[in-house]
């Protein structure tokens, strides 16, 4: 229980920090301070900073889809496809967004490691099966479901390089085009 205790306050401190300020600009050392987590320990649950960016990503992949899921499935089906913009559009006001933690990732790292390119690969085919999963609910096409997902793929990288809402905003409007 104790390291499952440690190992949340590391995970904790590493998603603030490599989603804050990048992977490649945060140490083990500033994880171990922001954690309170003794460097012993820390290499005992993480044995390298490798294993503890791809525990961060397969945790952040986890709560990012359960939130997404979350509040879509609050709306009824046929409106659950301009949901997915409506969440973005809350998901980029947050005021500690920094764009998409798995394409900063890959844009970081996906050249020199290929478990995190895989990483960040499966979180975006995991998004896009879920897109179609409602678009298909709601009566619509894979080849609908293809274009809604490059929209909001657009949205986040634009909302990445420019945090708020409009972004997602504008990416519904065209997607509302689509679904008429």
């Amino acid at each position: 229980m104790e390291d499952e205790v440690a190992a949340g306050l590391v995970l904790d401190a590493a998603e603030e920090l490599f989603y804050g300020r990048g992977i490649q600009a945060v140490g083990m050392d500033a994880v171990r301070s922001r954690s309170g987590v003794s460097l012993k320990r820390l290499y005992r649950l993480f044995a390298s900073k490798d294993d503890l960016v791809e525990a961060y990503l397969t945790r952040r992949d986890e709560r990012w889809h359960a939130r997404l899921s979350a509040f879509v499935s609050a709306v009824p089906e046929a409106d659950r496809p301009l949901a997915v913009f409506d969440w973005l559009a809350v998901w980029f006001a947050e005021p500690d967004f920094r764009g998409c933690a798995f394409v900063n990732s890959y844009g970081e790292l996906g050249t020199t490691s290929a478990r995190i390119a895989e990483i960040s690969r499966q979180h975006k085919r995991r998004f896009r099966a879920y897109v179609e999963g409602i678009v298909a609910s709601a009566g619509g096409s894979a080849g609908l479901a293809a274009q809604l997902v490059l929209l909001a793929e657009g949205a986040m990288v634009v909302a990445g390089m420019e945090p708020g809402p409009e972004p997602a905003a504008d990416a519904r409007r065209a997607a509302a085009s689509l679904l008429r």
